[in-house]
């Protein structure tokens, strides 16, 4: 096909597809993030309505699951005055198992009028169609005993954007020292434990890091 393309004569007012040299967005929608909460990189998808800065308080669950147990609870109210950032984790490719989406928690967030309240952080993946302050394949993830990991609800973790197609932050407002004394005290939750047998035993025992595609092999 490439070769066929070239050979036929190029429109001469393109409007719809745009060169490299002349791209219709200087920077696109994905951006990587790096810091204390995400030292291999996290991938936030921008649409610019969120703005480029978001603080606030973490509220940690270790599963979609108990997300969405904690959202009917009412863990989670609109009009308090509080911002959040919840915390979805054991959710990578070797705690999920498997990356799953979390549609779940950021349809919730959105229909229930969160979305300028609460953003979202997870080692778990999200789809095209998610939108709102939520940053997804935190790496290193929880189940390798990555930073998340080690976050506890009232955590303080800010979310800085760019808008110049550089990198954005993630951090976890806690210090060196306390991340240390943390660490000493992790245990890995059964719901993330190494299966017994059959495949998902070796998928999860073979499988990479999101920040290496999640490979199988190499």
């Amino acid at each position: 096909m490439p070769s066929t393309v070239r050979k036929g004569p190029g429109p001469g007012d393109q409007g719809l597809i745009h060169s490299i040299e002349h791209p219709l967005k200087a920077s696109g929608h994905l951006q990587i993030l790096r810091g204390n909460l995400a030292p291999d990189g996290a991938v936030a998808k921008i649409t610019g309505k969120e703005g480029l800065w978001f603080e606030g308080q973490a509220l940690v669950y270790d599963s979609e699951e108990l997300m969405m147990e904690g959202f009917i609870r009412g863990d989670i109210r609109k009009g308090t005055g509080t911002k959040y950032v919840i915390v979805v984790r054991y959710e990578g490719p070797r705690g999920g198992p498997g990356m799953p989406e979390m549609l779940k928690p950021t349809g919730t967030i959105v229909g229930a009028g969160l979305s300028q309240d609460c953003a979202l952080i997870t080692d778990g993946r999200f789809s095209g169609a998610s939108h709102g302050f939520i940053v997804g394949h935190v790496c290193p993830e929880a189940a390798v005993g990555g930073p998340i990991a080690l976050v506890e609800n009232g955590d303080i973790i800010s979310v800085k954007l760019t808008t110049n197609g550089g990198s954005g932050t993630l951090t976890l407002h806690v210090t060196d020292d306390e991340l240390n004394e943390r660490r000493t005290k992790w245990q890995l939750p059964a719901k993330a434990s190494l299966p017994k047998k059959g495949y998902l035993r070796k998928y999860v025992q073979c499988v990479q890091s999101a920040s290496n595609g999640c490979i199988t092999d190499g």
